[in-house]
């Protein structure tokens, strides 16, 4: 996808209303209060070399930064939340979806308030052997 498909998938999900409970949606997954949009996709690696690790790793820290720079420009300088407090908390107790989910899957987000609702893009990882994967979340559920 290209970073105007992204912003495209980003404004489609500001303006959607929420799901009474949690489903796959077309771009990933939504439920009470949040959407998260599967922006890069993640693969599983296998027996890839080394090479082409780096490749997808690069090609979603690059397709990260250009998103951050369009957003940026468009709403201004984002907040850079940082998710180990959270990470900590949630072992101990339950912490509201997507915060839970998010903080399982990066360090950190950038993140918007715009019109009510939070916006943030981050690149997740779901384990060693899966490459990276952009993602943002729209959400009218307070950070933690």
């Amino acid at each position: 996808m290209t970073t105007a498909e992204h912003l495209e998938t980003i404004d489609r999900l500001r303006t959607r209303d929420f799901p009474d409970v949690r489903g796959r949606s077309e771009v990933g997954v939504s439920g009470p209060g949040y959407h998260l949009a599967e922006l890069g996709g993640s693969r599983w690696y296998g027996d890839e070399d080394a090479a082409g690790r780096v490749a997808a790793e690069d090609q979603a820290s690059a397709e990260y930064a250009a998103l951050i720079l369009r957003l940026t420009e468009r709403w201004g300088e984002p907040d850079v939340f940082w998710l180990a407090g959270l990470r900590a908390r949630s072992i101990g107790e339950e912490l509201p979806q997507p915060w839970q989910e998010v903080c399982g899957a990066t360090d950190h987000v950038h993140l918007w308030q715009i019109e009510g609702r939070w916006i943030a893009v981050y690149v997740g990882q779901w384990g060693a052997d899966h490459s990276p994967q952009l993602t943002a979340m729209v959400t009218v559920v307070d950070p933690p």
